[in-house]
Formats: structure tokens, C-alpha cells, sequence
């Protein structure tokens, strides 16, 4: 049993007599219980923080689906490449014969840079679809990580992706030969603007 003395025993050697007072006792018994079945309370009725994950869909690796593949129009595509130090490089179309306003282009994480440049070029191909009879066909945009970015950098774009409403993209981790000059510096500016 716990307990809490207050108080003087009173046995002294002084000349007067006192009488003689009674110890007050305070049982903390009790309390130190009711403390650890709260704790206990609490330790299991909260929650543990769960990982915020983003859903992907991946294909399904089967050998035996002879599909042919889908054609897509080259002005409904817009690749993205990831370079190390935060490098953005996008264009549109096919590299080597890009479409009007397609020409690789620089840009940054944010919202002037690449989520600017991802609503407009979806704006544009919703117009362009709409203009050819197919008002549901909107921007397929392509990323490629090299294995200088970092994983930041992949969680960024698929977080513009979310934020510019994008619902088609792939992660593709081939480059072409042209590509990866591209991003090495090589070819600052293969083709004209």
C-alpha cells in the first residue's frame, strides 16, 4: 500500500508537553491504478499511423496475349524524363519528329513549371480530340526516371499527375539512344523549336 506521511513525529526533547498528533495518511493506491488502465486505455484504442500509399495499375506479364499494340496519336502523347539534380525534360510527340510546340523543353517541379505546362498541353489535346470527333480522348503522358533521379523526383511528377487530373501515364524505364543524349547534354537542342 502506498502512502503519503505528512507531518512530524513529535518526539522531541523540548520542555513543553504537546500532544501528540496522528499522521495523516493519503492511499495513492487508487489513483496509481486508475492512471495505468488509462495508459492501457489509450496504448489500445489509438490507432497507429498508416503509410500513405499511391495506388498504380500495373499490366499483367502475360506471354501469351498476341495483342497487337494500340496506335496512339503522336499529338496526344507527351514524354517526361527524369534527370538528376531535379532535371525536368519533356516534349511531345516522337522526338525525332516532334509535333507544333513539342520541341524538348526544360522545366521545374511546381506549379509554374511542369503542372502549368501539363494543363495546357491537356487543354490543347481535349480541344484537338473534341475538333476530331472524339471528345474523351485526353493526353497520355509518358515517364521515364533515369537512374540518376531520386525517388522524390518520380513521387513529384505523380503527384502533378494527380493535381492536373492526368488519368493516363506510364512509367516506361527505357530510353532511346537520342533521349539519353538529350539528358546527358550532348544534344542541348537537337531540333528546332
Amino acid at each position: 500500500m502506498a502512502e503519503l506521511n505528512t507531518g512530524d513525529g513529535g518526539g522531541g526533547k523540548g520542555g513543553k508537553v504537546r500532544s501528540k498528533k496522528q499522521n495523516s495518511k493519503v492511499d495513492l493506491t487508487a489513483m496509481v491504478d486508475l492512471a495505468f488502465l488509462l495508459i492501457t486505455f489509450f496504448m489500445l484504442t489509438t490507432t497507429l499511423s498508416k503509410p500513405q500509399s499511391m495506388s498504380l495499375g500495373l499490366p499483367d506479364k502475360d506471354p501469351k496475349d498476341k495483342t497487337p499494340p494500340v496506335k496512339v496519336d503522336e499529338n496526344r502523347t507527351m514524354t517526361i524524363m527524369l534527370g538528376d539534380n531535379n532535371k525536368i525534360i519533356r516534349y511531345v510527340g516522337l522526338l525525332a519528329t516532334p509535333v507544333a510546340g513539342g520541341a524538348p523543353k526544360d522545366f521545374a517541379y511546381g506549379k509554374g513549371g511542369i503542372r502549368e505546362e501539363l494543363l495546357k498541353r491537356k487543354k490543347l489535346v481535349l480541344e484537338y480530340s473534341a475538333a476530331k470527333g472524339k471528345p474523351k480522348d485526353g493526353i497520355i503522358v509518358i515517364i521515364k526516371p533515369t537512374k540518376k533521379s531520386n525517388y522524390r523526383n518520380l513521387v513529384d511528377i505523380l503527384d502533378e499527375m494527380v493535381i492536373a487530373g492526368v488519368e493516363t501515364y506510364a512509367i516506361v524505364p527505357e530510353f532511346t539512344p537520342e533521349e539519353a543524349a538529350l539528358l546527358d547534354g550532348k544534344k542541348s537542342n537537337p531540333l528546332p523549336q
